[in-house]
């Protein structure tokens, strides 16, 4: 930060809105601002192996046009001059894009992805790309440092992981960095990450987003989404990347209004939980999360006991993912360049991959559909479900990630609403998880809600009401010594 700047500490924890008023109000100007922050990241983000690459003198030029706008009156919404990070599965033209393995490393496209692009036309700055899980966990990988740049370290204790392959953006965020993040969800990605670093994450319906110039994992389940302070945030990030795209042949071909004001009211919504969760919980984690299903309750809704289909979801997932992914890859895989990968086990599973046969990628995808079915089936019965984002804390870095289970005793004898996040990523659910307390010493505990398809401003209006009651997202991890 330049001596004698306006941007004070507390600004790199401050809010999209707050940051754009200030920005009218003159306090500081679109180049002070992206300057600090980007000094910022580039000074803390390795600390956290969060950063991918710095864009600081792109991101200079491009504010001092801002500044010119705002100048001469022309107001583009609240995103107008503030800066953001997004994951590196996002190309950007002309600069490197990684998708955070080695075998990508050099990899430049002359064609900047269709969130980018939207982004910048509401004079959002970009200020850096943020470090991921290689290949977005393609193959599914079994430690921490299965990335180009390192293992993912959480703001709140560097010894334990970020969670997911979204992770350099949630941590970003955690730590101040950037005010909010583009990441992507395949099955887990934004809503683990989100998690586990204490801020909240949206992973909109499939569809609602263009994944033109994303990396592609599996087209059938691939999302993009933002990971804010808060979920008031993610509903102004939302508007402005989501709508038709011809480029994206999975497009939904629809548009997002961020109006929560104006959706049902509370009080006329039902909203499904699952007493079981709380067992099936960590002991650590269970007081935040019981706290936090209590706040739901006192916002007026009606709280109704659900428990979720029975299928094997992880499994599932597992197949399509695993069979798009081998096709995605498949140069990769058959060149050998796929044993330079940090994780020896996720080039592994990608060789793995290929030989999944046709029927069981067609058998899944029948089940799939089945889901689907079953979930129209559950919310015609209620709005809205929630549960714990994660069932425990953020694993040590030097653990294996697979690890299982502690058991629970005595076993729960409901499933509850475990198996929510592959489920929800099966059947192209929107779903917000919002920071809802801190267990396990101080590590981050988050609760979902998620909707049908194209529910987002439902969801939306009842985490903001959540957030309004609580002020879990306005905690600050230690700072860096």
């Amino acid at each position: 930060m330049r001596k004698g700047t306006a941007v004070t500490e507390d600004v790199f924890f401050a809010g999209i809105r707050e940051l754009n008023k200030r920005l009218r109000a003159h306090e500081f100007s679109t180049v002070e601002l992206t300057r600090a922050f980007a000094e910022r990241l580039e000074k803390v983000g390795p600390v956290y192996n969060a950063l991918a690459l710095p864009l600081t003198e792109i991101a200079l030029r491009r504010a001092k046009e801002i500044d010119q706008e705002i100048r001469n009156g022309r107001f583009r919404g609240p995103l107008q001059g503030v800066p953001f990070g997004a994951k590196d599965l996002l190309s950007y033209a002309g600069h490197p894009t990684t998708w955070g393995a080695k075998p990508y490393a050099g990899q430049v496209f002359d064609e900047t992805a269709t969130v980018l692009e939207k982004l910048d036309k509401t004079s959002a700055v970009l200020i850096g790309k943020l470090a991921m899980v290689e290949l977005a966990g393609g193959g599914d990988y079994r430690i921490a440092g299965a990335s180009l740049f390192g293992p993912g370290l959480n703001p709140w204790d560097r010894a334990r992981w970020w969670g997911g392959s979204s992770g350099g953006s949630g941590s970003a965020v955690a730590a101040g960095l950037v005010p909010y993040a583009l990441g992507s969800e395949t099955s887990g990605s934004i809503i683990t990450p989100a998690t586990l670093c204490g801020v909240t994450g949206l992973r909109p319906t499939y569809g609602l987003v263009s994944r033109h110039g994303a990396m592609a994992l599996a087209w059938t389940m691939d999302k993009i989404g933002p990971i804010c302070r808060s979920a008031d945030e993610c509903g102004i990030v939302l508007q402005a990347i989501a709508g038709g795209d011809e480029k994206d042949p999975g497009s939904a071909g629809k548009s997002f209004y961020y109006f929560p004001q104006y959706a049902r009211k509370l009080s006329d919504l039902k909203v499904g939980f699952a007493p079981a969760d709380l067992e099936w919980a960590d002991q650590t984690i269970r007081p935040a999360l019981e706290a936090a299903i209590k706040v739901i309750g006192g916002t007026g809704v009606k709280m109704v006991e659900v428990e979720i289909p029975d299928f094997p979801y992880g499994a599932l997932a597992d197949v399509v993912i695993g069979a798009e992914g081998a096709s995605v890859f498949e140069e990769l895989i058959v060149s050998g360049r796929v044993d330079q990968l940090a994780d020896p086990s996720q080039a592994a599973g990608l060789r793995a991959s290929l030989e999944i046969p046709a029927k069981d990628y067609l058998r899944a995808m029948r089940i799939r559909t089945l889901i689907k079915d079953k979930f129209r089936e559950m919310f015609s019965g209620v709005d809205l479900l929630v549960a714990p984002s994660r069932y425990g804390p953020a694993p040590k870095i030097s653990d294996p990630l697979d690890l299982p289970d502690a058991p629970r005793s005595p076993t729960p004898t409901s499933r509850g609403l475990r198996g929510l996040i592959p489920a929800g990523n099966l059947a192209g659910l929107p779903a917000i998880t919002v920071p809802c307390g801190f267990g396990d010493g101080a590590l981050p505990v988050g609760l979902q809600i998620v909707g049908p398809a194209f529910s987002e401003n439902m969801i939306l209006a009842l985490a903001n009401e959540f957030q309004k009651r609580t002020d879990w997202h306005k905690r600050r991890p230690p700072l860096v010594s």
